[in-house]
């Protein structure tokens, strides 16, 4: 499919927000329109999607969501010099949700045969099972994450809202290597959800745990191919426009952290922010926090297109080591400072400094054990 074919599925509004300077991200964003077709040095694509009715039946019109965001976000300063960023509109809503949804696979599964990674503004969270599905129709097996403050594998549900990762996590064939939850609150959770994924060898961080080493959530992201992050993940103060918000939840400057995390992979292709309500937020303080998250995604792409090539032994730090009897090999980048630990089958996990310390006190770091039990 051509991208003109593509323009079919999208509408681009470009905001009213007078005159820019030539600084801000809305005089370097490019419009993809049916006057403007070049993807070729694009290295992200802003695509949104307001389809609320996975999560409120009764409503007759798209959210206003993507243009709220992309009204704030225009007005940031650009300052990531070495990326391309183009914005393909919104989805058009189709005659039911199933349609809407359809043409948002469609859109997401050509864009990934061009090569282009994706930032999809939403949104109800269920959209992030046509993330999944694209992956799943070109039969690729995936690291996934999920940045949540809930399950949403409640089975007693009616609602696809609440239900939509029964469908990406059981479903057979399953093309889910492996899946992470990234800032739940426990006493949201069903504990017997969450001993089923541990006993799946899927990795599961409430919310305090990521809050005292947010560092740990960076290697699940490294290694995730999408990524679908929930505004309630926020607490109440810092994000008030969503339908279950908290007094808990991660601060508006860990969530842009674990976003900058997000951009910083060189695996991850698609990216979804969802629950953003407009009609609930306060001085759109919500907006203005995603389109910061997603000017510290840019941040992270940048780094990332730095980072050199695992197969370049000159750009790391090389250290050989051996814990219980295990020979083992940790990677230090000299360009990011991140780490990688070298698994028995000669693939390359992501970790952190703390796995590294904790494989020379001799004791088996828990990612490593994670890794090899699900490579059983």
């Amino acid at each position: 499919m051509s991208l003109s074919e593509i323009l079919n599925y999208t509408k681009y509004v470009k905001p009213d927000l007078g005159e820019l300077g030539s600084t801000q991200l809305g005089s370097q964003v490019i419009p993809l329109t049916n006057s403007n077709q070049d993807l070729d040095e694009i290295d992200l694509v802003l695509l949104g999607c307001g389809e609320i009715r996975g999560e409120e039946p009764t409503s007759q019109t798209l959210c206003e969501a993507p243009d709220i965001i992309r009204n704030e976000f225009y007005k940031l300063h650009y300052w990531h010099q070495n990326l391309k960023i183009a914005d393909l509109g919104n989805i058009i809503q189709g005659e039911s949700m199933l349609d809407t949804k359809a043409a948002l696979r469609t859109v997401l599964s050509e864009l990934k045969d061009l090569g282009k990674k994706v930032l999809v503004l939403g949104g109800s969270h269920d959209l992030t099972i046509q993330q999944y599905e694209v992956y799943k129709l070109k039969e690729q097996v995936i690291n996934f994450s999920v940045i949540d403050m809930l399950v949403d594998l409640n089975i007693q549900a009616n609602s696809i809202y609440n239900t939509y990762l029964l469908d990406a996590l059981t479903s057979t064939p399953n093309y889910v290597r492996h899946f992470n939850l990234i800032g739940f609150q426990s006493y949201y959770a069903n504990p017997q959800l969450i001993e089923s994924l541990d006993k799946l060898h899927f990795d599961c961080l409430r919310l305090g745990k990521v809050r005292e080493q947010i560092d740990l959530a960076e290697p699940m992201l490294r290694s995730s191919h999408m990524l679908s992050l929930d505004i309630n993940a926020v607490k109440y103060s810092d994000a008030p426009a969503n339908h279950y918000a908290s007094p808990n939840g991660f601060f508006g400057d860990e969530i842009c952290k674990l976003t900058r995390f997000a951009g910083m992979s060189s695996h991850l292709e698609s990216f979804g922010i969802y629950g953003y309500r407009p009609e609930r937020d306060t001085n759109t303080l919500t907006a203005h926090l995603i389109a910061q998250m997603m000017w510290y995604y840019l941040d992270g792409l940048q780094i990332a297109k730095s980072e050199a090539s695992l197969k370049d032994t000159n750009e790391f730090f090389t250290y050989h080591i051996t814990f219980t009897e295990q020979n083992a090999t940790f990677l230090k980048s000299k360009r990011t400072n991140r780490w990688w630990m070298k698994m028995p089958d000669d693939s390359l996990l992501p970790c952190t400094q703390e796995d590294y310390y904790t494989a020379c006190n001799n004791e088996i770091p828990d990612r490593w054990l994670r890794e090899m039990e699900r490579t059983i």
